[in-house]
């Protein structure tokens, strides 16, 4: 089991948008500034997860994140 997920920095309102196959160990790592994204972006907030079978599921949809389109659908996902 991957899980895509997006967060935002609230000091700069930047989004990162990651996969991985332990949601937990990733979100901690970003949530202690253990990462390079995160690192000088703190505080943080989790806007988005979502749960894929496969890795190649998961990179199809961080993909998708990471376009155009999927760009507009965070920004909506993070306005509610």
């Amino acid at each position: 089991m991957y899980f895509v997920y997006v967060i935002l920095s609230l000091k700069s309102k930047e989004f990162y948008k990651g996969l991985t196959n332990n949601i937990d160990r990733r979100i901690e790592q970003h949530f202690d500034g253990k990462t390079t994204f995160s690192k000088n972006k703190l505080p943080l907030k989790l806007i988005h997860v979502e749960i894929c079978n496969t890795r190649i599921e998961a990179r199809k949809v961080e993909k998708f994140l990471k376009s155009g389109y999927g760009r507009e659908v965070i920004r909506e996902i993070a306005d509610k």
